[in-house]
């Protein structure tokens, strides 16, 4: 895989100009809209402006909207178990995952997930569990594979 991944990485439902007036360049923004009735041409925004900023793009869910809008790659969420992804890293698409626990990071990484974002780290309002730095310190440790803190994650923590 030639292309690296992004330091810092965005999640959007939709486009928001206020996000790529950010003039750091190591930035992954992944777009995360399932069911927005315009989801494709806000896709088609972010895109452009990803481009123009030279952010990397992920697309969640769907393979078609990747060759669509030539995005770097796909984030597959937790709930997809699906093996369908696994040959996309030969069409230099960059795979990302979701994960809560042990057993959806072996999922991950048998969908050749290249990165696995482990969440909720810290509490979050949506969800009374969260992994807390001991576990998420474990789990990362305990798979090869680059994991990614996600959830809960603020200035004062």
């Amino acid at each position: 895989m030639h292309k690296y991944l992004p330091k810092f990485f965005i999640f959007l439902d939709q486009y928001n100009s206020e996000i790529f007036k950010n003039k750091k360049k190591n930035i992954g923004i992944i777009y995360r809209n399932y069911k927005g009735r315009n989801r494709e041409s806000q896709l088609i925004k972010i895109a452009d402006a990803c481009k123009k900023n030279r952010y990397q793009l992920f697309v969640s869910n769907d393979v078609k909207l990747v060759h669509k809008v030539k995005a770097d790659g796909i984030y597959i969420p937790s709930f997809n178990k699906s093996k369908k992804f696994s040959n996309l890293e030969k069409k230099n698409i960059i795979i990302l995952g979701s994960a809560h626990n042990q057993k959806e990071i072996h999922n991950k990484i048998s969908q050749n997930c290249c990165a696995i974002f482990l969440s909720p780290l810290f509490y979050v309002k949506k969800s009374k569990k969260f992994l807390g730095l001991h576990k998420f310190n474990y789990l990362s440790n305990m798979n090869k594979i680059n994991i990614l803190a996600l959830g809960g994650i603020s200035e004062n923590n």
